[in-house]
Protein backbone atom coordinates (compact mmCIF):
# COMPACT_ATOMS: atom_id res chain seq x y z
CA UNK A 1 0.00 0.00 0.00
CA UNK A 2 2.63 2.58 0.64
CA UNK A 3 4.59 1.84 -2.40
CA UNK A 4 1.14 2.50 -4.45
CA UNK A 5 0.70 5.66 -2.63
CA UNK A 6 4.85 7.01 -3.11
CA UNK A 7 4.31 6.18 -6.74
CA UNK A 8 0.82 8.24 -7.29
CA UNK A 9 2.33 10.83 -5.25
CA UNK A 10 5.69 10.62 -7.68
CA UNK A 11 3.31 10.83 -10.71
CA UNK A 12 0.92 13.60 -8.96
CA UNK A 13 4.25 15.80 -8.38
CA UNK A 14 5.28 14.46 -12.41
CA UNK A 15 2.39 15.86 -13.08
CA UNK A 16 1.25 18.94 -11.51
CA UNK A 17 5.32 19.86 -12.32
CA UNK A 18 4.60 19.57 -16.24
CA UNK A 19 1.34 21.19 -16.11
CA UNK A 20 2.74 24.22 -14.42
CA UNK A 21 5.86 24.38 -16.49
CA UNK A 22 3.60 24.53 -19.36
CA UNK A 23 1.57 27.77 -17.62
CA UNK A 24 4.87 29.50 -16.82
CA UNK A 25 5.68 29.07 -20.92
CA UNK A 26 2.73 29.90 -22.13
CA UNK A 27 2.42 32.90 -20.08
CA UNK A 28 6.67 34.00 -20.80
CA UNK A 29 5.61 33.73 -24.21
CA UNK A 30 2.63 35.96 -24.23
CA UNK A 31 4.59 38.28 -22.31
CA UNK A 32 7.40 38.20 -24.88
CA UNK A 33 5.04 38.55 -27.98
CA UNK A 34 3.75 41.23 -26.06
CA UNK A 35 6.93 43.08 -25.44
CA UNK A 36 7.56 42.69 -29.41
CA UNK A 37 4.22 44.84 -30.18
CA UNK A 38 5.95 46.82 -28.20
CA UNK A 39 8.89 47.84 -30.35
CA UNK A 40 6.88 48.25 -33.00
CA UNK A 41 7.11 51.76 -34.13
CA UNK A 42 4.25 53.92 -34.40
CA UNK A 43 4.73 57.30 -36.06
CA UNK A 44 3.38 55.97 -39.44
CA UNK A 45 -0.29 54.92 -38.93
CA UNK A 46 -0.69 51.80 -38.29
CA UNK A 47 -2.93 49.16 -40.24
CA UNK A 48 -6.53 49.84 -39.70
CA UNK A 49 -7.62 46.12 -39.04
CA UNK A 50 -5.67 46.70 -35.80
CA UNK A 51 -6.62 49.59 -34.63
CA UNK A 52 -10.66 50.48 -35.84
CA UNK A 53 -12.73 50.45 -33.32
CA UNK A 54 -15.69 49.41 -35.27
CA UNK A 55 -15.42 46.41 -37.22
CA UNK A 56 -15.00 46.88 -40.96
CA UNK A 57 -17.88 46.86 -43.11
CA UNK A 58 -18.90 43.21 -44.35
CA UNK A 59 -17.57 41.78 -47.78
CA UNK A 60 -20.77 41.12 -50.55
CA UNK A 61 -21.40 37.50 -50.09
CA UNK A 62 -23.43 34.85 -53.02
CA UNK A 63 -21.58 36.14 -55.81
CA UNK A 64 -22.28 33.57 -58.61
CA UNK A 65 -19.32 34.30 -60.63
CA UNK A 66 -15.69 32.42 -61.68
CA UNK A 67 -13.57 34.60 -59.08
CA UNK A 68 -10.66 34.28 -61.45
CA UNK A 69 -11.16 37.06 -64.31
CA UNK A 70 -8.48 38.10 -67.53
CA UNK A 71 -8.09 41.02 -66.37
CA UNK A 72 -4.54 41.80 -66.21
CA UNK A 73 -4.33 45.18 -64.42
CA UNK A 74 -2.52 43.90 -61.44
CA UNK A 75 -0.02 41.42 -63.67
CA UNK A 76 3.35 40.72 -61.61
CA UNK A 77 6.16 42.83 -62.24
CA UNK A 78 9.61 41.20 -63.56
CA UNK A 79 11.05 43.81 -61.09
CA UNK A 80 10.86 43.14 -57.34
CA UNK A 81 8.91 45.48 -54.99
CA UNK A 82 10.26 48.25 -53.98
CA UNK A 83 10.37 49.22 -50.52
CA UNK A 84 8.82 52.38 -48.99
CA UNK A 85 12.09 54.07 -48.19
CA UNK A 86 9.74 56.46 -45.25
CA UNK A 87 8.67 52.98 -43.67
CA UNK A 88 10.17 52.32 -40.63
CA UNK A 89 7.78 50.95 -38.61
CA UNK A 90 9.58 47.51 -38.05
CA UNK A 91 13.03 48.99 -37.99
CA UNK A 92 13.58 48.59 -34.43
CA UNK A 93 12.59 44.69 -34.61
CA UNK A 94 14.41 44.09 -38.01
CA UNK A 95 17.72 44.84 -36.18
CA UNK A 96 17.15 42.59 -33.62
CA UNK A 97 16.57 39.74 -35.36
CA UNK A 98 16.94 39.92 -39.37
CA UNK A 99 14.70 36.73 -39.90
CA UNK A 100 11.84 38.77 -39.18
CA UNK A 101 9.64 38.91 -42.87
CA UNK A 102 6.96 40.87 -41.70
CA UNK A 103 3.93 41.42 -38.78
CA UNK A 104 0.04 39.55 -39.07
CA UNK A 105 -2.52 40.69 -36.72
CA UNK A 106 -6.08 39.71 -37.05
CA UNK A 107 -8.61 42.48 -35.05
CA UNK A 108 -10.76 41.23 -31.97
CA UNK A 109 -8.76 38.02 -31.96
CA UNK A 110 -5.44 36.87 -30.38
CA UNK A 111 -3.35 36.97 -33.37
CA UNK A 112 -0.64 39.67 -33.71
CA UNK A 113 2.36 37.93 -33.89
CA UNK A 114 5.68 38.35 -36.45
CA UNK A 115 6.41 36.38 -39.35
CA UNK A 116 9.83 35.03 -39.43
CA UNK A 117 11.98 33.66 -43.28
CA UNK A 118 14.56 31.45 -43.19
CA UNK A 119 14.56 29.66 -46.46
CA UNK A 120 17.84 27.59 -45.70
CA UNK A 121 15.98 26.09 -43.01
CA UNK A 122 12.44 27.12 -43.44
CA UNK A 123 10.97 25.43 -40.11
CA UNK A 124 13.64 27.08 -37.80
CA UNK A 125 10.91 28.79 -35.76
CA UNK A 126 8.47 26.19 -35.45
CA UNK A 127 9.73 25.35 -31.82
CA UNK A 128 12.31 28.83 -31.42
CA UNK A 129 10.96 32.20 -29.76
CA UNK A 130 11.58 35.35 -31.54
CA UNK A 131 15.30 35.29 -30.34
CA UNK A 132 16.19 31.84 -31.38
CA UNK A 133 15.56 30.31 -27.78
CA UNK A 134 13.44 26.61 -27.30
CA UNK A 135 9.67 27.50 -27.29
CA UNK A 136 6.48 24.70 -27.44
CA UNK A 137 4.71 27.66 -29.60
CA UNK A 138 7.65 28.79 -32.13
CA UNK A 139 6.85 31.64 -33.76
CA UNK A 140 4.61 32.00 -37.33
CA UNK A 141 6.98 31.63 -40.45
CA UNK A 142 6.46 32.03 -43.75
CA UNK A 143 7.24 28.62 -46.24
CA UNK A 144 10.85 28.57 -47.35
CA UNK A 145 9.93 28.87 -51.28
CA UNK A 146 8.66 32.34 -50.98
CA UNK A 147 9.49 35.76 -51.89
CA UNK A 148 9.12 39.45 -51.68
CA UNK A 149 6.56 39.96 -54.84
CA UNK A 150 6.14 35.54 -54.96
CA UNK A 151 1.97 36.14 -55.76
CA UNK A 152 1.64 33.95 -52.84
CA UNK A 153 2.64 34.39 -48.84
CA UNK A 154 2.04 31.02 -46.71
CA UNK A 155 2.47 31.68 -43.26
CA UNK A 156 2.75 28.61 -41.14
CA UNK A 157 1.33 28.58 -37.41
CA UNK A 158 0.49 25.91 -34.13
CA UNK A 159 -3.05 25.47 -33.35
CA UNK A 160 -2.34 25.66 -29.38
CA UNK A 161 -4.68 24.03 -27.15
CA UNK A 162 -4.93 27.49 -25.06
CA UNK A 163 -5.42 29.53 -28.00
CA UNK A 164 -2.33 30.89 -28.75
CA UNK A 165 -0.55 31.20 -32.05
CA UNK A 166 -3.05 30.02 -35.16
CA UNK A 167 -5.39 28.29 -33.27
CA UNK A 168 -8.08 31.12 -34.08
CA UNK A 169 -7.59 30.95 -38.15
CA UNK A 170 -10.01 27.72 -37.34
CA UNK A 171 -12.59 29.83 -36.34
CA UNK A 172 -12.88 31.00 -40.10
CA UNK A 173 -14.83 27.47 -40.62
CA UNK A 174 -17.49 29.82 -39.50
CA UNK A 175 -19.09 31.96 -41.71
CA UNK A 176 -20.50 34.10 -38.80
CA UNK A 177 -16.68 34.37 -37.72
CA UNK A 178 -15.70 35.54 -40.96
CA UNK A 179 -18.35 38.12 -41.37
CA UNK A 180 -17.23 39.89 -38.31
CA UNK A 181 -13.05 39.49 -39.40
CA UNK A 182 -13.34 40.43 -43.48
CA UNK A 183 -9.67 41.43 -42.87
CA UNK A 184 -5.81 40.27 -41.79
CA UNK A 185 -3.37 42.55 -41.71
CA UNK A 186 -0.08 41.42 -43.01
CA UNK A 187 2.79 43.64 -42.85
CA UNK A 188 6.57 43.08 -44.32
CA UNK A 189 9.48 45.02 -43.30
CA UNK A 190 9.04 47.09 -46.08
CA UNK A 191 5.07 48.24 -46.92
CA UNK A 192 2.07 47.51 -45.16
CA UNK A 193 -0.54 45.78 -45.95
CA UNK A 194 -4.38 44.71 -45.76
CA UNK A 195 -5.79 41.60 -47.05
CA UNK A 196 -9.94 40.49 -47.83
CA UNK A 197 -10.47 36.67 -46.54
CA UNK A 198 -11.31 34.88 -49.75
CA UNK A 199 -11.71 31.26 -48.62
CA UNK A 200 -11.26 28.98 -45.95
CA UNK A 201 -11.20 24.99 -45.79
CA UNK A 202 -10.12 21.96 -44.89
CA UNK A 203 -7.32 20.29 -45.94
CA UNK A 204 -4.11 17.74 -45.33
CA UNK A 205 -0.40 17.06 -46.52
CA UNK A 206 -1.09 14.28 -48.97
CA UNK A 207 1.33 11.53 -49.52
CA UNK A 208 3.15 11.31 -52.76
CA UNK A 209 1.25 8.80 -54.16
CA UNK A 210 -2.11 10.49 -53.68
CA UNK A 211 -3.54 11.69 -57.55
CA UNK A 212 -5.28 14.60 -57.98
CA UNK A 213 -4.66 15.84 -54.55
CA UNK A 214 -4.56 19.97 -53.91
CA UNK A 215 -1.44 20.56 -52.33
CA UNK A 216 -2.11 23.94 -51.61
CA UNK A 217 1.49 24.34 -49.63
CA UNK A 218 3.19 23.86 -53.13
CA UNK A 219 1.27 26.86 -54.63
CA UNK A 220 4.09 29.69 -53.46
CA UNK A 221 5.01 31.03 -56.82
CA UNK A 222 2.14 32.62 -58.70
CA UNK A 223 4.05 34.51 -60.76
CA UNK A 224 2.82 32.53 -63.44
CA UNK A 225 -1.02 33.04 -64.93
CA UNK A 226 -1.69 29.83 -65.59
CA UNK A 227 -0.57 28.33 -62.04
CA UNK A 228 -2.28 31.58 -60.52
CA UNK A 229 -5.69 30.37 -61.85
CA UNK A 230 -5.30 27.02 -60.71
CA UNK A 231 -4.70 27.72 -57.65
CA UNK A 232 -7.59 29.92 -57.26
CA UNK A 233 -9.79 27.31 -59.14
CA UNK A 234 -8.76 24.40 -56.38
CA UNK A 235 -9.27 27.12 -53.91
CA UNK A 236 -12.60 28.06 -54.43
CA UNK A 237 -13.37 24.48 -55.13
CA UNK A 238 -12.62 23.97 -51.56
CA UNK A 239 -14.04 26.81 -49.93
CA UNK A 240 -16.70 26.14 -47.48
CA UNK A 241 -18.84 29.23 -48.22
CA UNK A 242 -18.83 32.14 -50.40
CA UNK A 243 -17.08 35.23 -49.59
CA UNK A 244 -17.64 37.31 -52.74
CA UNK A 245 -14.43 38.34 -53.12
CA UNK A 246 -12.80 38.49 -56.58
CA UNK A 247 -8.63 37.65 -57.31
CA UNK A 248 -7.47 37.95 -60.02
CA UNK A 249 -3.75 37.39 -62.03
CA UNK A 250 -1.14 39.98 -60.33
CA UNK A 251 -3.11 40.33 -57.04
CA UNK A 252 -0.45 38.87 -54.17
CA UNK A 253 -2.08 36.95 -52.17
CA UNK A 254 -1.56 35.80 -48.07
CA UNK A 255 -2.36 31.79 -47.04
CA UNK A 256 -2.45 30.86 -43.54
CA UNK A 257 -2.40 27.43 -42.22
CA UNK A 258 -2.12 25.50 -39.00
CA UNK A 259 -3.34 21.92 -37.61
CA UNK A 260 -7.04 20.90 -37.61
CA UNK A 261 -8.72 18.40 -36.04
CA UNK A 262 -9.62 16.33 -38.53
CA UNK A 263 -6.31 13.49 -38.29
CA UNK A 264 -2.86 13.67 -38.14
CA UNK A 265 -2.17 15.14 -41.75
CA UNK A 266 -5.54 17.48 -41.11
CA UNK A 267 -4.92 21.41 -41.88
CA UNK A 268 -7.02 24.42 -42.12
CA UNK A 269 -6.16 26.99 -44.60
CA UNK A 270 -7.09 30.72 -44.57
CA UNK A 271 -6.41 32.49 -48.12
CA UNK A 272 -7.11 36.20 -48.85
CA UNK A 273 -6.00 38.71 -51.65
CA UNK A 274 -4.15 42.00 -50.52
CA UNK A 275 -6.45 45.15 -50.60
CA UNK A 276 -5.63 47.72 -53.66
CA UNK A 277 -3.65 51.00 -52.26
Amino acid sequence: MAAALAVCLVVFCVSAYMVISRLVEEKRNAESFAALAAQIRLEEPTCSAAVSTTQPETLPTGADIYRVTTDTAGVFSDSEPQPDPGFHKYDDLYSRNSDLFGWICIEGTRINYPVMHTPDDPEYYLSRDFDGNKSTGGVPFLDGSCYEGCGNYIVYGHNMKNGAMFAEITDYADEEFWKEHPVICFDTVDEMGEYEVLAAFYAKVCKKDDDNAFRYYDYTDLTDEAVFDEYLECVYDADLYDTGVAARYGDQLLTLTTCSNRGADGRFVVVARKKEA
